[in-house]
Parts: structure tokens; C-alpha cells; sequence
């Protein structure tokens, strides 16, 4: 079994920590929200196993990272400085990058800035979207006007944060329910403007779940509740800032080797991409090297689905070395 190393590093201005484990190629495995590098428990020692040198770090603001409290710190200028920053102080010149939710979307940006800095990408559950029409916090706002919206409950300083500092175990919980795939996360969206996040969330079964026991939820409710939400929240508060710096994007493809893993109860494939969301990854992607979809896995694949998202990153991995990413 390969051991597991927690490293602490000042980087682009912020404590860092990340997790560390193998020799080989780098891996760098990046978490959303509401995640932590823990959230990559069930690949880490497969992959380091598998010949590669892995390293989970905790994202701005969250977990055991540090994190400015003002959302303007949180565009991607910033989240891009902080995976070339991590890239630096690991000694690496490129790494393969796996991502998730706002994770996957630090990855693209990467790419998009310092495409020499990446071998590869491994994109889980998001295809990279084109820059809406408007601001994405003004149509979060016209939605929450006819029903809960959960990026607009969460834009406003200090409202999210108090509600959900008050409750960490109760909103995780629920959270982490609602988007795996025991339940349809889009009908928290049926729920009237004006509702708290908390009491949108559907009352969950007792745990242990299969994907999912007590002591591991206890996991992200003591971070979570040494952190606070607020670094976390504010990667939504600076959404209009990321929209702006991705408009720049147009008329540009991500000219990395791709390869995406998605789950067909993913809330986001259903809600934020449209009608048959993998065709269209050509239109964002030169090099589409392979797409793979996981059965009865919602917004968690990596939790509720390990072996099968392990087996199919590391015949990614592998193959990829193998062709050395070129």
C-alpha cells in the first residue's frame, strides 16, 4: 500500500495543503464544491500504485487551504496562479490534471492560459460551457425569482455563510445526497424563491449508505467547520469575474489531450448543458481522446462509483504514458 503525505506550502500567497503519494508522471487531483482533496480518497492510492506521483490538494479557500475573504480574490487569474504555482513548488514542469466541478473548470483555465504546463486533462461530470449571453450571478438571480436557485442563495455575503456555519453536518449531509444519484438533485430547484439551501435539500436516510459512512462525513463536517463556508462560497461570488476572463476564450479550443468520465445521473449534464452535452465537446476540445459514461453514479462518481472511475482514469493514465501524451 503506498503511504499518503500531508504537505503544507506557501504558494501564490496562500497556505497550502495538498496530499501527496507515488513516484512518476504527476497527477494533480482537483476537488469542487463541497469537497476536499479527501473527496479523491478512493484513487489516490490506486493511481500512485499504477506508477504515477499523485498529489490532492486542498482549493483556495477551502479545507486546510487558506483563503482571502474577498470574492475578487477568487477569478481565475487567481485559481490559474495557484496550479502554476503548485506546479513550481512541486518541481514539475507539466502534470496530467483531473478535475471536478469548479475543479475541472481550474483545470480548463490552466489549459487555456498554460497549455505547456499540462499533459493532459481527465474532465469528470463538466464539459467546458460557452460563456452565457449575460453575467452568470444576473440569470442566477432572474431564476431565483421563480424558484430556488442555489448560486443566487449563495452570491449574497453573509447569508449563506451564517445559515450554513450554523449547520455544517445537516447541510453536507443533505447535499451530498441530493447530488449522488439517490435522488433527482433538480427538484431542489422546484422549491420557492426565498428558501435556505438547508431547507431545499431533501431529508436524507440514516447513514451509513453504501458510498458513504459517518466517520467519512465527519470528515468534511470538522473541516468545513474549521474553515467556515466562506472561502468556498466565494468561488460563486466571483462567477461574473470568471465570466468575464473566459469571454476571452472565444473562437479558441483547449488544445490539450482530453479525455472525460461522466456519470448518466449527473444533475449538472441534466441541468447546465443541454440536449446531448458530449457531442459537443469537439466544439471546446482539439484532441478528444476518449469519453466514458458510468451507470447509476450521480454528481459523486468518485465516491459512489470508485472502481469504475478508478478503472477508467487509470486505463486513461495508462495509455496515455504509454503514447506519452503526444
Amino acid at each position: 500500500m503506498v503511504n499518503r503525505s500531508h504537505r503544507y506550502a506557501k504558494i501564490n500567497g496562500l497556505d497550502v495543503h495538498y496530499v501527496e503519494a507515488g513516484q512518476g508522471p504527476l497527477v494533480v487531483l482537483l476537488h469542487g464544491f463541497p469537497h476536499l482533496w479527501f473527496s479523491w480518497r478512493h484513487q489516490i492510492g490506486p493511481i500512485a500504485e499504477a506508477g504515477f506521483r499523485v498529489v490532492a490538494p486542498d482549493m483556495r479557500g477551502m479545507g486546510d487551504t487558506s483563503g482571502p475573504a474577498e470574492p475578487r480574490e477568487y477569478g481565475v487569474d487567481r485559481i490559474v496562479g495557484d496550479l502554476v504555482g503548485l506546479l513550481d513548488h512541486l518541481g514539475e514542469e507539466k502534470a496530467v490534471f483531473s478535475g471536478l466541478d469548479f475543479g475541472l473548470f481550474a483545470a480548463y483555465d490552466l489549459a487555456y492560459h498554460h497549455p505547456e504546463r499540462i499533459a493532459a486533462i481527465i474532465g469528470l461530470e463538466n464539459p467546458f460551457i460557452t460563456p452565457s449571453e449575460e453575467p452568470p450571478l444576473t440569470l442566477a438571480a432572474r431564476q431565483a425569482g421563480r424558484h430556488f436557485n442555489h448560486i443566487h442563495y449563495f452570491s449574497a455575503p453573509g447569508v449563506a455563510d451564517r445559515d450554513l456555519d450554523a449547520a455544517p453536518g445537516e447541510f453536507l449531509r443533505k447535499l451530498f445526497y441530493a447530488l449522488s444519484s439517490d435522488y433527482h438533485y433538480l427538484d431542489v430547484w422546484r422549491k420557492p424563491p426565498g428558501t435556505s439551501y438547508i431547507d431545499a435539500l431533501p431529508e436524507t436516510p440514516p447513514l451509513p449508505w453504501p458510498w458513504l459512512t459517518e466517520a467519512e462525513l465527519e470528515f468534511y463536517v470538522a473541516a468545513y467547520s474549521r474553515s467556515g463556508f466562506t472561502g468556498a462560497l466565494n468561488w460563486y461570488r466571483a462567477m461574473d469575474l470568471s465570466w468575464e476572463y473566459r469571454k476571452s476564450y472565444a473562437g479558441r479550443k483547449n488544445p490539450v489531450p482530453f479525455y472525460f468520465i461522466g456519470s448518466e445521473q449527473d444533475a449538472d449534464l441534466e441541468g447546465w448543458h443541454g440536449r446531448d452535452p458530449l457531442t459537443k465537446l469537439a466544439r471546446h476540445h482539439e484532441d478528444v481522446r476518449d469519453v466514458r459514461m458510468i451507470k447509476n453514479a450521480g454528481h459523486m462518481m468518485q465516491m459512489e462509483k470508485p472502481a469504475e472511475t478508478t478503472a477508467a482514469m487509470l486505463e486513461f493514465l495508462t495509455t496515455g504514458r504509454e503514447s506519452g501524451w503526444a
